[in-house]
């Protein structure tokens, strides 16, 4: 038992110098590597740092993407409706301007909605200005013939959609 404690207290102070003596063998390495010693080394360096800030200029340039404004026809369906809604005053003028921002801002968050990016599709749903659905297949005043009265059905078919559905 004294041997065991004697061997831990041994490997414990063993590491207790190891971890110093390697990081400061770590850092001592990484300092050295940064040294050129000869001036082709340092030209090397020098055409391999400039050809990174170049990349790094590149990349600076950030390419937009998504929408970056709105059109001018859109601003003014939004106008009119923030007119119609009286969150809004004047004519329509097409321009998405401070007035229309801080509008559009109020109206959403008279809603309980976020404010920061305007417009939210849930206030232009609101507005009246959302998708236009007309052409769905389940539109009313679709195309689509309208569905046959339950007197209509044959008992044959309508036993079917009974057994299916699971009522009797």
């Amino acid at each position: 038992m004294l041997l065991s404690r004697a061997s831990l207290a041994f490997l414990l102070s063993a590491a207790f110098i190891a971890v110093p003596v390697l990081a400061a063998t770590t850092t001592t390495h990484k300092k050295s590597s940064t040294a050129h010693s000869n001036t082709s080394n340092t030209k090397a360096h020098t055409t391999k740092t400039s050809s990174k800030s170049h990349k790094t200029s590149k990349s600076s340039h950030k390419k937009s993407h998504g929408q970056q404004g709105i059109d001018s026809s859109r601003a003014t369906e939004i106008q009119q409706a923030l007119i119609r809604q009286h969150y809004l005053s004047g004519e329509p003028s097409g321009q998405w301007d401070g007035a229309t921002v801080a509008a559009m801002q109020k109206f959403q968050s008279d809603q309980g909605w976020q404010t920061k990016l305007t417009p939210d599709s849930r206030a232009l749903k609101k507005l009246g200005l959302g998708p236009e659905y007309s052409n769905a297949i389940n539109a009313n005043g679709s195309s689509f013939a309208d569905q046959k009265p339950v007197s209509e059905i044959p008992p044959t078919q309508a036993a079917g959609f009974a057994a299916a559905s699971g009522v009797n």
